[in-house]
């Protein structure tokens, strides 16, 4: 009888603990992000994010945190609805973006006049995050194009490169790079090509004629990991003694790029990428770091289970930092389940974190602060000392240049 009751009430408490459970309220982070061409961006920002949850259980306050994975395949309308379906869900806390920057810049006004917390791990367009016409809604932790072109542009200085050419996409976001690497080169009209998205093969090998007939001696590249493949390929069908350097923004490393590329890449094209400076391939690792690493193995064992390093490891990392971030900035607030007052409570406590954050990159000293027209940094959590150089390794990893040379 006594064996009977406790077996009864054994079962009536996992029955109660689960519907508890199951019974949370919930907040709703949309993951708007390209899941189709540039697959392992998004993966990898997932798994970043989810990893930095897994340590709080998914849970704040009594709420049930999920994260909603939401494919607009590379396409900015696709990327407005999202925003969109967002609006009508009345659990929606706030966006997470990924790796595209046309979507957030061509719909920065509705983002920001619909006050939608958007935070970006990736998309690293100059104007996301430079709005002046009213609140500004859109942070981000990752590379900025502002000081992107600094950095490329002095990487090629320290190669000898004389006379850089530009290719560049023709988007918001190659134009953003035009301008900024631009200024870093001290030059209003630089010199230029323009391409755009879906290069094909043949393309790529009459621009690269046309660049080598110039007299350039390095490529400046910003592009995704499509036409960087293209453009490889393109560099590979001339003699050794002919190539010059391409210098690439981070675009290439988001998508299927070295897999496609890595045979033109093992017949000595000289490659290099910039991105944020922590790597997880520098060991030994700190403990923390360690840490980090050991839970995503563990969430996500058949990422691993043929290698035991990241594609798109920079996705992971900003991530999990931004995650952090969010959360430090949720531990602040009295969430209250209106999400209109939710919602501005959160941003309010992003641009005043009154502890650090220890993320992966660095430890976060109030990352975020009100923007002005005099403050244009107020939204980036990253400065141009978080910014290194990278190459990829023989089997398809990161290294990474900590001084760039």
């Amino acid at each position: 009888m006594i064996k009977y009751c406790c077996a009864v009430l054994c079962v009536f408490l996992s029955s109660f603990l689960f519907a508890n459970d199951r019974g949370l309220p919930e907040l709703h982070i949309y993951h708007d992000s390209d899941y189709s061409t540039h697959r392992e961006s998004a993966i990898a920002i997932k798994m970043g994010f989810l990893t930095a949850l897994s340590e709080v259980d998914s849970q704040t306050q009594g709420f049930k945190l999920k994260f909603l994975s939401r494919d607009h395949r590379g396409n900015s309308n696709r990327s407005f609805l999202n925003f969109k379906r967002f609006l009508k869900d009345p659990s929606g806390l706030f966006v997470l973006g990924g790796l595209h920057s046309p979507p957030y810049i061509k719909y920065r006004e509705f983002i920001n006049k619909n006050q939608i917390p958007l935070l970006v791990p990736w998309a690293a367009g100059g104007p996301i995050t430079r709005y002046d016409k009213g609140e500004n809604w859109v942070y981000r932790l990752s590379v900025d194009d502002t000081k992107a072109g600094v950095t490329l542009v002095q990487f090629a200085n320290q190669r000898a490169c004389k006379n850089p050419h530009l290719f560049l996409e023709r988007t918001p976001w190659g134009k953003s790079n035009y301008k900024s690497i631009g200024q870093a080169l001290g030059k209003l009209e630089p010199s230029v090509t323009w391409f755009d998205w879906g290069m094909k093969a043949s393309s790529a090998k009459i621009h690269i004629r046309e660049m080598l007939a110039k007299g350039s001696d390095c490529l400046l590249f910003v592009g995704n990991a499509i036409e960087g493949k293209q453009l490889v390929s393109a560099m590979a069908d001339y003699p050794q003694a002919q190539r010059i350097p391409i210098i690439s923004h981070w675009g290439i490393t988001g998508g299927d790029f070295f897999n496609q590329a890595k045979v033109d890449l093992a017949s000595g094209i000289d490659l290099h990428f910039i991105q944020s400076c922590f790597s997880f391939q520098r060991r030994p690792l700190s403990s923390e770091a360690t840490k980090v690493w050991n839970r995503a193995k563990t969430l996500f064992p058949d990422e691993f289970s043929q290698r035991d390093f990241l594609f798109a490891p920079t996705g992971f990392i900003h991530g999990y930092d931004i995650a952090k971030v969010a959360l430090a900035a949720l531990a602040q607030i009295e969430l209250t389940g209106d999400m209109s007052k939710d919602r501005a409570a959160f941003r309010q406590s992003l641009e005043s974190l009154n502890k650090p954050v220890a993320g992966l990159i660095k430890t976060y000293q109030k990352p975020y602060s009100k923007w002005s027209a005099q403050n244009p940094d107020a939204h980036e959590a990253l400065g141009i000392d978080d910014l290194c150089m990278a190459y990829f390794e023989s089997n398809g990893s990161t290294k990474v240049l900590v001084d760039n040379s």
